[in-house]
């Protein structure tokens, strides 16, 4: 490549820009991509065009990296004037993240309503500034979007609603920490976004959860930890039919009594993975209804559910003929009783996290393994399932 750019003369710069762009695209190493443009404002204009994707390094990011990283070349604050260059620059993105970009406006993403139309992928996390204003020029130029992730950003449900009424194609979404997201948003998203995959609204405590009622049967990935969920919005969740994940951790403080029983009232026929680490008010005939009623569940966290007794244990020995791992982590009331009850049932349990579960005797452990020598058995606490990424950017 560096041959080239001295030889002006050379038969290649005279290739059509059919030839040129494939060639760009055809080219393994960095650098000769990164030095392509260099030759001339033709080959720069090729270079330009076939960027599809773009992540700009903010302040915050570089909080983030390394330390063996130099600071003093990511500490730049992102302005409008840098994101209007970029995207004047590289027109047919696809993927864009702004992560960490805190001070940038609502003017700063103007340019989107004339470059956005190709964009699928779009980060703003973080982006403090941006408030509706920035969000509605999101939807009015950026309808093929399919994901996007607003974590902490200061939408409500007037920006997600425009964002859902021109974003149809969408299939993942990021709200967590958006604290002024309510059920009405989450309404117009579910309803609107028929192709909605995945939506994860952590920690945004206005949802109860009613706004999913109706929702497509394309929503397969929920995590609505930490959110103030109500019964019947624990029903709208799986309303659809055909969610496989869901997260619902942490809701002792809003859910008591049988509200999680909704899970197993025959929508969640689908659910494979199911986080209610830390739902310490889960009743016995919560899990028993969920036994029943999620009859293909592989992995559930029950985590610091201190209200299980007996009767739940041997519900899940039981019925859940198709779990595979199980998180038992600190529950006050798991003993001999109930391990013995997942040895004798659980068919196809292969791990079981059992941390600081001080009624279960070792003699109980040693009983356990003799019969089912193939589980293994974790005294270590570990986080459970790892969250999606819904940031397709990579610089």
């Amino acid at each position: 490549m560096a041959d080239i750019c001295r030889n002006i003369e050379s038969p290649v710069i005279k290739l059509l820009d059919d030839c040129l762009l494939d060639i760009f695209q055809r080219l393994d190493s960095r650098i000769d991509r990164d030095s392509f443009g260099l030759t001339c404002r033709r080959w720069l204009l090729i270079q330009n065009t076939s960027r599809r994707s773009v992540q700009l390094y903010s302040s915050l990011f570089a909080q983030n990296k390394s330390s063996t990283l130099s600071q003093g070349s990511f500490n730049v604050n992102i302005s409008a004037f840098h994101v209007y260059k970029l995207l004047t620059r590289f027109q047919q993105l696809t993927s864009l993240s702004l992560s960490g970009c805190t001070e940038l406006p609502d003017s700063g993403l103007s340019q989107l309503q004339f470059f956005g139309s190709n964009l699928q992928s779009l980060n703003l996390d973080c982006c403090f500034e941006i408030s509706d204003t920035g969000f509605s020029l999101v939807a009015s130029g950026c309808s093929n979007l399919k994901s996007v992730s607003f974590y902490r950003c200061n939408i409500t449900d007037i920006g997600l609603t425009a964002i859902a009424k021109s974003c149809l194609s969408l299939q993942a979404v990021n709200l967590s920490y958006c604290m002024n997201i309510s059920d009405c948003g989450i309404r117009s998203l579910s309803q609107e976004c028929r192709q909605l995959r995945c939506i994860i609204m952590s920690h945004c405590r206005l949802v109860t959860g009613c706004g999913f009622n109706g929702c497509s049967e394309t929503l397969i990935h929920v995590e609505a930890d930490s959110c103030k969920l109500e019964p019947d919005g624990i029903s709208g969740l799986v309303s659809g039919g055909g969610l496989e994940y869901l997260n619902l951790s942490d809701l002792s403080w809003c859910i008591h009594g049988d509200g999680l029983a909704r899970i197993g009232q025959g929508s969640a026929v689908n659910l494979r993975v199911l986080n209610l680490r830390m739902c310490r008010n889960a009743t016995n005939e919560a899990i028993m209804m969920i036994s029943k009623g999620c009859p293909v569940l592989q992995e559930w966290s029950l985590a610091f559910c201190h209200d299980i007794s007996i009767t739940g244990w041997v519900a899940i020995g039981w019925n859940c003929n198709n779990l595979e791992i199980l998180h038992v982590n600190r529950c006050r009331n798991f003993c001999d009783r109930g391990l013995q009850s997942l040895r004798d049932g659980c068919k196809r349990l292969s791990k079981l996290h059992m941390n600081h579960c001080a009624r279960v005797t070792n003699l109980a452990i040693e009983s356990f393994k003799c019969r089912r020598g193939n589980v293994d058995i974790s005294r270590e606490e570990v986080s459970i399932f790892p969250r999606l990424n819904l940031s397709d950017g990579d610089g």
